[in-house]
């Protein structure tokens, strides 16, 4: 599992374009960069659509002022999903880059897989927000439960700096 201190791990990772799914290069979006990436365990599930993903949102005025750009949404889905739930969710109107891990690559690379079968969830992300600063990691909070947003939360990220 990746830890603070550790250089991010490149992938190619996938957003929907304008003209289908696009390929994105992870180092390439944070390169000289100061950003925030956080995870969830699934577009639309319940904690990842009514705390997670809206505390970042509510959030965003905060985090630029703080210096972060970009501000990364990952999820262990693909990229169909990942452009309905920002559209639903306005995440990218409100500056968030959504991206998906259509086959969990990343999210294994970093040790951040995890399965919650009562819930139907396999191979998906743990919860996590980290801050990248010029490609290395300088902040991890993963949340121990996929059902709780407490120190993955924007909030508590932001009382930390």
């Amino acid at each position: 599992m990746v830890s603070v201190g550790d250089k991010l791990p490149d992938a190619n990772l996938m957003c929907m374009g304008k003209d289908g799914p696009e390929s994105v290069s992870l180092n390439s979006l944070v390169a000289g960069k100061k950003a925030v990436i956080f995870a969830v365990p699934g577009a639309f599930t319940p904690t990842c659509s009514q705390a997670h993903l809206p505390g970042f949102i509510r959030n965003m005025e905060t985090l630029r002022q703080k210096g972060f750009d970009p501000v990364i949404c990952i999820s262990v889905n693909d990229p169909f999903v990942i452009d309905a739930w920002d559209s639903s969710s306005k995440a990218g109107d409100a500056g968030i880059t959504m991206l998906a891990d259509p086959e969990g690559t990343f999210t294994q690379v970093i040790g951040m897989e995890c399965s919650l079968p009562p819930a139907g969830l396999f191979g998906r992300s743990r919860r996590y927000t980290m801050v990248v600063d010029s490609g290395r990691i300088t902040v991890l909070n993963l949340e121990e439960s996929l059902g709780s947003c407490e120190i993955a939360a924007a909030e508590h990220l932001l009382s930390a700096l």
